[in-house]
């Protein structure tokens, strides 16, 4: 064999190799664009959103249809993390409220919920829940959005008198207070 084919049979290997490495990079870059795309998808159709950005948003956070139910409960576990630490009265009325949606221990929700409890989310989360918020208030009419608004910021207030005054009753911290009204605020159209 020559030098000439032995260059040459190791050029054609190693451009093989190159593309084959290029084509897996591809492969994987398509194959997560499309699970991307079915969850948006599937979130979609759980949660009858149909605005881009926050579907993609939701879909960043990690959520898929089954756990989009915990985003109702999101409120709740801000205004439970407000002063910096979760009550053991706030963890159970929270609990209690997702059992009450369907998320009891086992379902998606619930575990994702459950991780909420034990550590503070980032403000991103409420963030997402604001955007959720908007496309879904877009979508109701006034009196849909009266109901939703008063049930949400209803179990947002028990959760923040649950761990507040003497044996629970009577008193809200004032992060609280500004948690209650962040989430008030999003129901403004």
């Amino acid at each position: 064999m020559s030098d000439k084919d032995f260059l040459d049979e190791r050029r054609a290997a190693l451009e093989d190799e190159f593309f084959h490495r290029e084509n897996e990079k591809k492969l994987a870059k398509l194959k997560e664009q499309l699970t991307a795309s079915e969850t948006k998808e599937e979130l979609r159709k759980a949660s009858g959103m149909t605005d881009e950005a926050v579907l993609d948003r939701l879909v960043a956070l990690g959520l898929r249809g089954p756990t989009v139910a915990a985003l109702s409960l999101v409120p709740l576990v801000a205004v439970a993390w407000a002063d910096g630490e979760l009550q053991d009265k706030e963890r159970e009325q929270i609990l209690h409220a997702a059992e009450a949606k369907g998320m009891g221990a086992g379902t998606a929700g619930h575990e994702l919920l459950t991780s909420w409890l034990q550590k503070k989310p980032d403000d991103s989360l409420v963030d997402a829940w604001e955007g959720y918020m908007k496309a879904l208030l877009a979508q109701l009419n006034d009196e849909q959005v009266r109901i939703l608004k008063n049930q949400i910021i209803g179990f947002a207030k028990v959760i923040a008198e649950s761990a507040g005054g003497f044996l629970g009753f009577g008193k809200v911290a004032g992060s609280e207070e500004k948690v209650l009204a962040r989430v008030e605020a999003a129901f403004k159209k």
